[in-house]
């Protein structure tokens, strides 16, 4: 099933949100690309930087949910990795998401080539990008081997 857009499984979240990241960048779109570009010129972080996601990830952990991710990365680390490393990730942690990023530079691995969210343990929700990393669309999918997607 193809889903509009990620909040309408948030929305229907009970207890759990999770995500497996594989790309080495993701395409920013207007104002984030504004903030990925002050990065790089190496200017302050803007004060209500990613404030939109700290709220919900404080609404999510104040309704008793969790939320997390691991996040796969290689090196060299791309400038989009390292821009979330100094600022998305430590404000991300501090609202409460639990974040692991897994450097499989040297490892050999059995891991998804995809992005995905499981939610509640039990509905697996595919990203689909672009060789770029524009986010195609979603794909939730039917009857998920969620072994798998638990083992990940």
């Amino acid at each position: 099933m193809i889903l509009s857009n990620l909040r309408e499984r948030f929305a229907e979240c009970q207890r759990s949100a999770w995500c497996f990241e594989t790309r080495p960048t993701y395409t920013k779109r207007g104002g984030e690309r504004e903030e990925l570009e002050l990065w790089r010129a190496g200017e302050p972080m803007p004060e209500e930087y990613n404030s939109a996601w700290h709220e919900r990830v404080r609404g999510y952990i104040a309704a008793g949910k969790t939320i997390g991710r691991v996040r796969v990365v290689r090196r060299p680390f791309t400038d989009y990795q390292r821009h979330q490393f100094d600022w998305s990730i430590p404000g991300n942690i501090e609202a409460g998401e639990d974040i692991r990023v897994l450097d499989a530079t040297e490892l050999e691995l059995d891991l998804p080539a995809h992005d995905f969210w499981l939610f509640d343990d039990e509905a697996v929700v595919d990203l689909n990008f672009t060789p770029d990393g524009t986010l195609l669309n979603l794909d939730q999918r039917e009857n998920p081997d969620l072994t798998q997607c638990r083992k990940w």
